[in-house]
């Protein structure tokens, strides 16, 4: 059993435990920075801000998912390029830091688009023990009926990411966009499209 709140309500820091969601479900983008994930829960447990983050958290204090809503003005995550190079190398971490800083804290605004209402959902991650138990459900219908957002959006989903898109038709959002991966990048890290996802209180 676990409980869904906000990140910054908790009685502890859980930027640990989330760091290690993050390197295990988003180990697929950042192999080439680091395929041990353990280095890569070290380099980015700094980044996360916790009153743009939702938990869900056992009576053991444990972590077993986390989401990010923002209004898509702001970002989720901030990153640290000392930290980077710290944990992944003088090189990888400073190329980490220029690349992904461009990736993971941008927003609608820094994308060209208007800003707007919309709820930005972003880094949804499952504990790979807890996978299949409801976990993100439970913390992204938490979201849609917390957060002050009549519109909802996921983008950046991969296309070979069947469960996570499955589960976000389940939720009842729909497709709006897929945009095509260059070959040479989609044949290695296996990703085609990236799909994004829209839903409608």
């Amino acid at each position: 059993m676990f409980t869904v709140i906000r990140a910054e309500q908790l009685e502890f820091d859980p930027r640990e435990q989330m760091s290690r969601i993050f390197a295990e479900g988003f180990s697929q983008w950042l192999g080439y920075f680091s395929n041990d994930k353990q280095a890569i829960a070290r380099a980015f447990e700094h980044m996360f801000l916790l009153h743009h983050f939702y938990v869900a958290v056992t009576e053991d204090r444990k972590v077993v998912g986390m989401t990010a809503c923002t209004d898509g003005t702001v970002s989720s995550v901030k990153l640290n390029p000392k930290e980077l190079r710290k944990h992944l190398g003088l090189i990888k971490g400073t190329i980490a830091g220029l690349v992904l800083k461009k990736e993971f804290e941008a927003t609608k605004a820094t994308k060209g688009a208007p800003s707007s209402t919309h709820g930005s959902i972003e880094f949804v991650g499952t504990d790979a023990e807890f996978r299949g138990q409801g976990v993100a459900m439970a913390i992204i219908r938490h979201i849609v009926e917390h957060a002050p957002y009549e519109q909802f959006l996921i983008e950046e989903v991969a296309d070979t990411n069947i469960p996570a898109i499955k589960l976000y038709h389940k939720l009842g959002f729909q497709e709006y966009k897929r945009k095509p991966i260059p070959q040479k990048r989609a044949e290695k890290i296996g990703i085609n499209h990236i799909v994004s996802l829209k839903y409608v209180k």
